[in-house]
């Protein structure tokens, strides 16, 4: 049995150990160098093939996956911290005119200011701003330095998936490549050289006092550092996501590295969204729809990222973060971190191990769901909703369901039942739209995937979240009532759990199977059916709940 103190480390060897690098031992490259750094075991490389090894890296991880065209704006992710920081360093060093295999794209940089957050005074992020600029006055690339108190300005088309151009084939991308180098010799190599500075684009001063009291209340709000994390990381996606289609960037580039990724991996599956792990660590994410997020950083490991930027001077920013300080069981991110690096440091290819799993992970919608319909989508990650709706016959169903208000008692058999407009269009019952009018939690808990329903039980409040949030789920469940969806005949009610695109469109038809089951109600002395589920039903095959009125 695994024990929690044991250790499980190989003996050492009875031998001698291991010759370290001196100045006998020559690079494992050239042959000739002296060795510098050390990445494993035995691989030791000199100054000059760890940069070739490292830019080798940067640029393979970009021309395999051929996602990025020429010409093309690309939006860097810059957080200010050494993995973003190196790649703004790839990036920039690429671009150039001495780079052999020049990048053909457009960048642009985006810094999100996330002091309010953090706790951080005026005067610190005042501080942290002045070194942001100056670095990015440096690179030279078109900047945008944007607060994340500026989430409670965001209007609620930031929620929803723009539709995405088809993707090109190998062809297209060649074809593309040619008719940029033909452009590029036309234009004459001046003008296509490093881009110049230009002024800033976007609120480079601090946000007003108003929303970064609203911020504070937000995160003051949250009950744990875990969805504090998940909260922070929500928040700036979709401040990034704002900023790049407003400036007309198709592609957004972020510096996740080889170990943060193997991290993020074992935390997505501690919190419930193994559903989306294809999407959260690999190379492109194309949740969005217009705009794919990418990481060209993925095969870089932290230790390579941290050689390299002190072999080579590459300026960073250090920002505080929300963990900053918190101890190693403050949070799942901490423990998962510190999990990983404790077993990195005991058997060196657990990082590798980890991140080669997530390569074989593969994209593929959810049963019943078609490839072109994703159907509904979460109201806040923004991926393809993973759980059914309240009444599935599992754990997790019963738990949401205890969380959703009941619907309103039945009116007597002699009253004739009061319709208004439904929200779909046709007339229903009074209660058939009041639970969400009643308790809007509800209505945002409903549109969420299973990791963030469990994340949203540390607020206790809905009221602190940005107003684009909440106006996006009242849109949502206005266009379509969930509990209205397949209204057909006598059948006034909703099948709940036939599958997410068959409840994604209106006016589903029912299986024999269903239709059998709600031919068989119990009639009560109200005049509404009791809800009947035949054997497989209750045993998690399809549960259904249907509301038939005289």
């Amino acid at each position: 049995m695994c024990e929690v103190g044991d250790d499980y480390r190989e003996p050492a060897p009875a031998g001698p150990p291991p010759p370290r690098p001196c100045r006998e031992q020559k690079c494992v490259k050239c042959k000739e160098g002296l060795p510098v750094v050390v990445i494993r075991a035995g691989d030791a490389f000199c100054r000059d093939c760890f940069k070739v090894f490292y830019v080798h890296k940067f640029r393979a991880v970009l021309g395999k996956n051929r996602l990025i065209f020429p010409g093309e704006k690309v939006l860097l992710a810059w957080s200010g911290g050494p993995s973003s920081s190196s790649m703004l360093w790839q990036v920039l060093e690429g671009l150039s005119q001495d780079s052999a295999k020049r990048l053909r794209f457009v960048p642009g940089v985006v810094f999100a200011d996330e002091g309010a957050a953090c706790g951080q005074s005026p005067e610190d992020r005042a501080k942290t701003l002045a070194e942001v600029k100056l670095v990015l006055q440096t690179v030279g690339f078109p900047w945008h330095i944007v607060a994340l108190e500026e989430v409670f300005s965001l209007p609620p088309s930031v929620l929803r998936c723009s539709a995405r151009e088809p993707v090109g084939t190998e062809g297209a991308y060649k074809a593309a490549v040619d008719s940029f180098l033909q452009q590029h010799h036309a234009l004459g190599e001046e003008k296509q050289s490093r881009p110049c500075p230009q002024h800033p684009q976007g609120r480079a001063g601090l946000p007003t006092a108003s929303q970064t009291e609203a911020l504070s209340r937000l995160f003051n709000s949250v009950k744990t550092l875990t969805a504090k994390e998940e909260l922070l990381q929500t928040l700036r996606t979709h401040l990034i996501l704002h900023v790049a289609r407003t400036h007309g960037y198709s592609k957004v580039m972020t510096g996740d590295s080889c170990t943060r990724l193997a991290v993020k991996l074992m935390t997505s599956l501690a919190l419930g969204r193994g559903a989306f792990l294809a999407w959260d660590t690999g190379f492109s994410d194309e949740r969005h729809g217009d705009v794919v997020v990418v990481r060209p950083m993925r095969e870089h490991t932290l230790k390579e990222v941290a050689f390299y930027n002190r072999l080579f001077a590459v300026p960073s920013v250090f920002t505080p973060a929300v963990d900053t300080k918190a101890p190693e069981k403050a949070s799942i991110h901490r423990l998962m971190e510190a999990f990983i690096l404790r077993l990195q440091a005991q058997f060196p290819s657990t990082v590798s191990t980890v991140y080669r799993t997530s390569e074989k992970l593969v994209k593929a919608p959810r049963d019943g769901c078609a490839a072109g319909s994703p159907g509904p989508r979460c109201l806040l990650c923004m991926c393809v909703l993973d759980v059914d709706t309240a009444d599935s016959a599992t754990a997790f169903g019963a738990q949401t369901s205890s969380q959703l208000p009941q619907t309103q008692p039945p009116v007597a058999e002699a009253e004739a039942p009061t319709v208004s407009r439904c929200r779909s269009g046709m007339g229903r019952a009074q209660h058939c739209c009041r639970m969400e009018e009643d308790d809007p939690r509800a209505r945002v808990i409903e549109q969420l995937c299973y990791g963030c329903r469990v994340n949203m039980k540390d607020l206790p409040s809905l009221d602190p979240l940005p107003p684009y949030i909440l106006a996006e789920a009242q849109l949502r469940s206005q266009r379509y009532c969930p509990l209205c969806r397949g209204g057909r005949g006598r059948l006034g009610g909703v099948l709940l759990g036939l599958g997410s695109q068959r409840a994604a469109s209106p006016g589903p038809r029912l299986s024999r199977r269903s239709r059998s089951v709600c031919r068989r109600p119990t009639r009560t002395g109200h005049g509404l059916a009791r809800p009947q589920r035949s054997r497989k039903a209750r045993m998690g095959g399809w549960p259904v709940i249907t509301h038939l009125y005289k």
